[in-house]
């Protein structure tokens, strides 16, 4: 099962992009989108159905032109969880979870902290969400968490550590709660196969970071520890530019 996440920006300008035959070009058998910005009759579905994804989900936040997540599956799930029935946290559209036969896959989306406010709120939902993914773990052990984490988790992870360090996404308090949530259970696919330094999922669209590689890895599919054994390969794929995030991919028998 090959499985691609992928913040896209908004998916209408992202397939104005080319993100449609990029998507039919991958192939992948499950694809997480976050920061979809669009409620489902706003989205091209039968196109992208016509790319073989027949099975398609997706979870808008209640303000229009928002957050938002999907997951286009090729193979019917035995179930499909919109959210996490904690309510501010699917107000906002962050969670979206299909059930497989022995894998569960779930898109997330967690908030930025872009200013006091949101830096609280971020805070709130990464201790709400530990919580729910420790209690949802017991009884759905095979999970991949698929998303834009919006935290850098090493100092590896981020172009310039030493100026960033005050700046959310690279705050100590951040890291310290994703490396703690890490070892409560999950494998980083991507450090599992590749050590090098200059590897980023996101580049701000100033001063042409992109072009110079400037940028932060903050896009994570995370494997529980028990079927880390099954992944074949990971890797981030930045040739792909239909937003400021790139796509990451990993491969599980």
């Amino acid at each position: 099962m090959i499985i691609i996440s992928y913040n896209v920006n908004g998916i209408r300008a992202a397939i104005t992009k080319g993100f449609l035959d990029w998507l039919k070009a991958a192939n992948p058998d499950v694809i997480c989108l976050q920061e979809i910005k669009a409620m489902e009759d706003q989205i091209p579905v039968d196109d992208i159905k016509a790319l073989g994804y027949e099975y398609q989900y997706y979870f808008s936040a209640q303000k229009k032109g928002y957050s938002g997540v999907a997951v286009l599956c090729k193979q019917k799930p035995n179930n499909v969880v919109f959210g996490t029935g904690i309510e501010h946290m699917d107000f906002e559209g962050r969670n979206l979870r299909v059930d497989f036969d022995d894998v569960s896959v779930m898109s997330l989306y967690l908030p930025s902290g872009t200013n006091i406010d949101r830096l609280s709120y971020k805070f709130q939902y990464m201790d709400e969400f530990q919580a729910y993914i420790d209690a949802l773990k017991k009884q759905i052990p095979n999970l991949i968490i698929c998303g834009d984490y919006n935290i850098c988790h090493q100092a590896i992870d981020i172009h310039d550590p030493v100026r960033n360090v005050k700046v959310s996404g690279f705050l100590p308090e951040e890291r310290a709660w994703l490396d703690g949530f890490m070892k409560a259970g999950f494998v980083d696919s991507f450090r599992a196969f590749n050590k090098e330094p200059h590897q980023y999922s996101w580049w701000s669209y100033r001063a042409k970071a992109r072009n110079n590689n400037k940028g932060w890895r903050i896009d994570y599919n995370l494997v529980s520890e028990n079927i880390a054994n099954r992944m074949v390969r990971a890797t981030i794929l930045p040739e792909a530019k239909h937003s400021d995030h790139c796509p990451i991919l990993v491969e599980i028998n």
